[in-house]
């Protein structure tokens, strides 16, 4: 059994050898999370240090799902800060450890996300990812709408360009 769980950064700074792993898993399988392979342990641990101090400055949440005390997944939340934009939130960097995928780990995080933004006075979530990935077809079933394609986006572990999806969901 899976449970779910928003960090602190002290909580994070205990887990952070397990998010530098998931990381540095979901990057060694291909995922376009913004990260090329290999992924050194130094990298990844400064990734996670920049998103701590964005949750202790409330820019960001953190969520985790566990199988008993290992984290096996993560999704964030980022919270746009403009005056103008106080009411959505980019969900980002949805990972599940590889030898966990498929058994619903992605959707539970996400089901659980929205739930947070509102609490957060979130009424309107985005998200984005590269065009034809599993993600895609788990945010198409969670009723996320597509809002277009943008070409040659980012770059991949082979040196090309793949295009990016951006989705969006009103709460």
């Amino acid at each position: 059994m899976y449970s779910l769980k928003t960090v602190t950064p002290e909580q994070g700074q205990t887990i952070l050898p397990q998010l530098v792993t998931l990381l540095q898993d979901a990057v060694a399988s291909g995922a376009s999370i913004g990260f090329l392979p290999p992924l050194s342990e130094e990298e990844a641990r400064a990734y996670w240090t920049a998103v701590l101090e964005d949750i202790a400055h409330k820019k960001r949440v953190l969520l985790i799902a566990r199988h008993s005390t290992q984290v096996v997944g993560t999704v964030q939340l980022e919270f746009a800060t403009k005056p103008n934009a106080q009411h959505r939130a980019e969900v980002q960097k949805l990972l599940v450890l590889q030898r966990e995928r498929r058994h619903g780990i992605g959707r539970c995080l996400m089901e659980a996300i929205e739930p947070l933004a509102r609490e957060h006075g979130r009424t309107l979530l985005v998200l984005d990812t590269r065009l034809g990935d599993d993600a895609e077809r788990l945010y198409r079933k969670l009723a996320y709408i597509e809002a277009g394609i943008v070409p040659s986006y980012a770059r991949n572990a082979e040196g090309t360009l793949d295009s990016t999806i951006i989705f969006y969901k009103l709460l």
